[in-house]
């Protein structure tokens, strides 16, 4: 918090599905000396795409919605594309993975090849000082904090360390970040890009876009009967995430933080008003940090299912079906994580899968997360579940949720938070494995 200038920040953990922390550090309105509390509500930004894919694999599990059909199935409104004369199709699957070609918020993409060469360079030039000081770290048994991120860096996400007042992450210069328009239905704001070229051919590159997101909540709308922001305050309430709603600037929402940014002078100054009904489904909700704890225990418990058995033989389904989300936390080829220099974009999430290359070396756990980041907010959520070899599973019959979940968010942009969660995982994953051993 200090380090990166927040005014306000919340951080929740849940252990085994059981909130174990959850605090508010920091103001939620500085101007009316107001402090923020557990059950401060904030702008989640790209977590939202997490939760518009819970309901895209509820409608896909129901048989409601093909995954590889195209999307003009659902929403021909969206028109046919054609790249380098080539008639080419997009489904929902490349949506959910970014691979579909639809641009993000820049609109030049001569612009945005320079910045991925200039990336992948960085990259290359980096990597091997990355290693060494990794190794020297490790062998002294400290945990590196923040990986030099070379990768374009996706929704206003920088790494903290390097963060001064005034700096603006590239993406939040684009013009498109900061609409006032307000659209009264997800179809009518397939209107901004619905029209511009893609940036490559549908399934063979990975582009970021929040737009695709967009577009997949017409797809939702369209599968589902229903109208998308109804479809998906209706699965907060079934998942019990009674605070998460949209980041709606008439709606009176109690316990709402303000946001803030640093002006180019370095001063602290009110974030501008911006309407985000043009991305509800990859941007567009506020929660709190209980509610994305909810949520990840929903997702955790539906991926243990059927792993785990409880005492008495007899567990409640989860929301989802264990497959579903194995599908979904699996890696996609061809993509990318701008915050996670381990991982890779599978649907909706950024996966680490288990590795270990050398004995008494490195271990890479497997964890999923998301990062967001919005005009005066930064976010992230991360799940890391129990080692299936764990101590636990030989002590007895347990039931799921087994692992730890973090959820952090501040009312600033530009934050990097994923190393900051993950770090904190360990640390109570690491405790709960020295209570097992006791």
């Amino acid at each position: 918090q200090d380090e990166a200038g927040i005014p306000g920040i919340l951080v929740g953990v849940s252990v085994d599905g059981k909130e174990v922390w959850s605090e508010g550090l920091g103001y939620a309105d500085i101007e009316n000396r107001v402090v923020c509390k557990p059950e401060t509500i904030m702008r989640i930004a790209s977590i939202s795409k997490c939760l518009t894919m819970m309901a895209v694999a509820k409608l896909w599990e129901e048989g409601k919605l093909d995954l590889d059909a195209p999307v003009q199935k659902y929403v021909p409104e969206f028109p046919e594309k054609v790249y380098e004369g080539e008639k080419v199709a997009i489904t929902t699957r490349q949506l959910v993975s970014h691979l579909s070609g639809i641009r993000h918020y820049e609109k030049d993409i001569t612009k945005v090849k320079e910045e991925k060469e200039k990336a992948n360079r960085a990259f290359k030039l980096t990597k091997p000082y990355q290693d060494k000081e990794q190794k020297e770290k490790e062998g002294k048994g400290i945990e590196k904090m923040d990986s030099v991120k070379p990768r374009e860096e996706h929704e206003g996400e920088v790494k903290s360390l390097n963060l001064k007042p005034g700096r603006r992450d590239k993406e939040f210069e684009q013009e498109e970040y900061y609409l006032k328009e307000k659209f009264e239905s997800v179809v009518e704001s397939l209107k901004i890009f619905k029209n511009d070229p893609l940036f490559f051919k549908p399934g063979s590159q990975f582009l970021y876009s929040t737009y695709g997101f967009t577009l997949l909540s017409a797809v939702v709308e369209r599968a589902s009967g229903q109208k998308f922001t109804d479809y998906m305050l209706k699965m907060f309430r079934d998942l019990d995430m009674l605070s998460t709603v949209l980041d709606d600037n008439e709606a009176m929402i109690y316990n709402r933080a303000r946001c803030y940014v640093y002006n180019k002078k370095g001063r602290l100054v009110n974030a501008p008003y911006v309407d985000n009904s043009y991305k509800w489904a990859g941007g567009g909700f506020v929660s709190s940090v209980g509610d994305l704890l909810k949520f990840g225990n929903a997702l955790l418990y539906s991926y243990q299912a059927g792993r785990f058995k409880s005492s008495d033989g007899k567990l409640l389904p989860g929301y989802l079906k264990p497959d579903t989300v194995a599908m979904m936390w699996t890696p996609v080829p061809k993509t990318e994580v701008s915050w996670d220099r381990d991982g890779k974009y599978a649907m909706a999430w950024a996966v680490v899968e288990k590795k270990q290359q050398y004995g008494c070396c490195r271990q890479q756990r497997h964890y999923a997360s998301h990062t967001g980041g919005a005009v005066g907010a930064s976010s992230v959520l991360l799940i890391l579940p129990e080692e299936q070899d764990s101590e636990a599973i030989d002590t007895g019959l347990v039931a799921p949720p087994r692992g730890v979940i973090v959820s952090i968010i501040c009312n600033m942009q530009s934050v990097s938070l994923n190393s900051t969660a993950l770090k904190i995982a360990r640390e109570f994953d690491k405790e709960k494995r020295a209570q097992y051993i006791d």
